[in-house]
């Protein structure tokens, strides 16, 4: 089972064994309730991605999509009853030309597909596209400081209408969570957008030097579903 934290367990340090944060990822929340993924960013999941993302296998979508529609279910049991708008993490239109889809997008359709199997006609999730844009063409993330991070993705975010989000509650997915500053940032255009709430999931998380302090050996011998996820952060690099 995937893990996960919210802000409050997070500040009190009694979950997932009484891992704690370090005190630069303890003053400042995040705007979302809770951040969730199906495993740590190595091995074959890091493979699949990048034969996604890199070499437009797009059959890898659906692998990964039954393990991120692990990840959801087992969030589910923490979010309200009613409809869930599932809003994938825009790319660019260049960056979406150029590569031929969104990689967010493709695992977003192949998880609810796995989560609607059960019962087809039930509305529990609620793919919308369109709704959240990447208006910015922002430089590569890698490489750049926290504060570098945070201003490459200024304005980069907006909702094209907002009556498709207001008081409804978000989840939004990516395929990776590396720092937590897209999610962030995507969470604070929601909000202000009107979205009553919003939680992440992703198929990976990459491990922080905070993390790697606070997890307990053990931790990296499981499983890779059952990869428990460290608090998220909007500061970190």
């Amino acid at each position: 089972m995937p893990g996960y934290l919210d802000r409050e367990e997070a500040d009190r340090g009694e979950a997932n064994g009484g891992e704690v944060r370090c005190l630069l990822c303890q003053r400042i929340d995040p705007p979302f309730e809770r951040a969730v993924a199906y495993g740590s960013y190595a091995g074959g999941l890091r493979d699949l991605i990048h034969v996604l993302k890199f070499e437009q296998v797009r059959p890898a979508a659906a692998v990964l999509g039954r393990v991120l529609a692990e990840t959801i279910a087992n969030l589910e049991k923490a979010m309200p009853v009613g409809t869930i708008v599932v809003v994938p993490v825009p790319l660019h239109t260049s960056k979406q030309a150029q590569r031929g889809f969104n990689q967010a997008e493709m695992i977003a359709r192949s998880a609810l597909k796995q989560l609607s199997r059960p019962n087809p006609n039930s509305k529990r999730f609620d793919l919308l596209t369109g709704v959240l844009l990447r208006e910015g063409d922002t430089e590569s993330q890698i490489g750049l400081t926290s504060h570098q991070r945070r201003e490459n993705l200024r304005g980069a975010f907006a909702v094209s209408d907002p009556t498709r989000i207001v008081n409804r509650d978000i989840l939004l997915i990516d395929d990776v969570y590396t720092t937590g500053t897209t999610a962030c940032e995507c969470a604070r255009v929601l909000l202000r957008a009107g979205a009553a709430r919003v939680w992440v999931a992703t198929v990976a998380r990459t491990l922080k030097i905070c993390d790697v302090i606070s997890l307990p050996e053990k931790e990296f011998s499981v499983p890779c579903s059952q990869f428990s996820v460290s608090p998220p952060s909007c500061t970190e690099n």
